[in-house]
């Protein structure tokens, strides 16, 4: 039997293909490590993400405690604080002690009315 000569292109081929697919592989996972979903880069802008985020809780979590406080101020079963009754009796009817001074202020014109 004959054995047939490899041609140069398949000794080529069988030489240099495993380093290509190996080098292949590496860049694909080299440039996923840097530049992919859960890379480097974006494991930066997440973390700024995040710190944003937890800014705005904590500014949401202020807020959320006042109203709590708010509404505890006028819990039935401790009584309601009568300052707060007060408070928001007189701003829902619009009225005003007899001792008080109002002073109505102008509200601000569009920009476009206030050139004419």
């Amino acid at each position: 039997m004959r054995s047939r000569a490899a041609s140069p292109f398949q000794t080529l081929l069988r030489r240099a293909g495993l380093p290509a697919v190996m080098l292949i592989a590496i860049g694909f996972f080299g440039y996923n490590a840097v530049l992919g979903p859960t890379g480097v880069m974006q494991t930066k802008l997440i973390k700024a993400e995040f710190d944003q985020k937890q800014a705005d809780y904590a500014a949401l979590d202020k807020q959320r405690a006042a109203l709590r406080n708010r509404v505890g101020l006028l819990d039935q079963k401790r009584g309601v604080d009568p300052d707060l009754a007060d408070e928001l009796a007189r701003k829902q009817l619009n009225v005003v002690r007899p001792d008080e001074v109002v002073i109505p202020l102008q509200k601000h014109a569009p920009a476009a009315a206030a050139g004419r």
